[in-house]
C-alpha cells in the first residue's frame, strides 16, 4: 500500500487533484512569461562623393538704394523715384516682374550728436532689389541699368542651375559606385564579407558662392565700366553613406 502511495502515476494523481481543488475554491493560479529576444548586428558605414560641372543658366542680383531726404516724405520721395526708374531699366532688358522683388524697404532718422542732446538732422531711407536673370548674358546689362538709373549698392550676385535634378541624379550614381566600390576594397583588405544595405543617406553641396561688390553714389561700379561679370561653372556635389550589414 504504501509503496503505491509513493509511485509517480500517484504522485501526479495527487498534483492534479490538489490543483482542481485549489481553483475550484479560490481561482486561476497567476501565470506569466516573459519573453527576451536578443539581437546582435553589426555595420559597416561608407562615404561616396559625386561631382557634376555644370554650365549657370540664372543669375541672382541683389540691386540695393540708399537716399537721404530732409524730412520722411522727402526721403521716401527720393527713393521710391530711384526704385521706379531702376525697376523700368531692368525691365526694358527684359526681365519680367515676376523676377523683381523688393526684399527691405526702410526709412529711419538720422542724429546729430555733436549738441548737448542728439536732434534729427535728416533721414535716410534704403531698399533692395532682389532680381533674377534667366538669360546670363545679360547679368552685365542689367547691372548696368541699374547703377546707371540709381542704385547705388550692388551685392550678392549668385549663378545657379535652374532645374538641378538631371545633375543632381548623375552625382548621386557617381557618389553611390564610390562608396561601393571603397566598401569592397575595405572587406578585402578587413576580411570581413558585406552583407545587404540596411541605410543610406545623403547631402548636398558644391554651390557657388555670391559676388560681391559696391558701386560709388554716382552710380557708377568702382574701377569697373561697364561690368564684367562671368558666370563660368558650378559643380554639384553629392555625397552618400551606405550601411552595411557584415556577415
Amino acid at each position: 500500500m504504501y509503496s503505491r502511495l509513493n509511485s509517480p502515476f500517484a504522485w501526479i494523481l495527487t498534483f492534479f487533484v490538489l490543483l482542481f481543488v485549489y481553483t475550484k475554491f479560490i481561482g486561476p493560479i497567476p501565470f506569466s512569461v516573459n519573453s527576451v529576444t536578443t539581437q546582435k548586428s553589426t555595420t559597416f558605414d561608407v562615404t561616396g562623393e559625386g561631382k557634376v560641372a555644370v554650365k549657370p543658366d540664372v543669375a541672382l542680383i541683389s540691386v540695393g538704394i540708399r537716399s537721404q531726404g530732409s524730412t520722411v516724405k522727402n526721403a521716401q520721395d527720393q527713393i521710391n523715384t530711384i526704385i521706379n526708374k531702376v525697376s523700368e531699366a531692368v525691365k526694358s532688358l527684359g526681365i519680367e516682374t515676376k523676377d523683381i522683388q523688393t526684399t527691405n524697404y526702410s526709412i529711419y532718422p538720422d542724429y546729430d550728436y555733436s549738441a548737448s542732446s542728439q536732434m534729427i538732422k535728416g533721414y535716410s531711407s534704403s531698399t533692395n532689389l532682389a532680381v533674377k536673370v534667366r538669360d546670363t548674358d545679360k547679368v552685365n546689362s542689367v547691372i548696368d541699368a541699374a547703377t546707371q538709373n540709381g542704385a547705388n549698392e550692388v551685392s550678392g550676385i549668385s549663378f545657379e542651375v535652374d532645374d538641378k535634378t538631371k545633375a543632381e541624379s548623375e552625382a548621386r550614381e557617381k557618389a553611390v559606385a564610390d562608396a561601393k566600390k571603397k566598401a569592397e576594397q575595405a572587406s578585402k583588405i578587413a576580411g570581413f564579407r558585406l552583407g545587404r544595405i540596411i541605410n543610406y543617406s545623403e547631402d548636398f553641396g558644391g554651390f557657388p558662392r555670391p559676388i560681391s561688390f559696391r558701386v560709388t553714389a554716382q552710380g557708377a561700379p568702382e574701377e569697373i565700366t561697364p561690368t564684367q561679370v562671368e558666370p563660368g561653372s558650378s559643380e554639384i556635389t553629392v555625397i552618400v553613406t551606405l550601411s552595411y550589414e557584415i556577415q
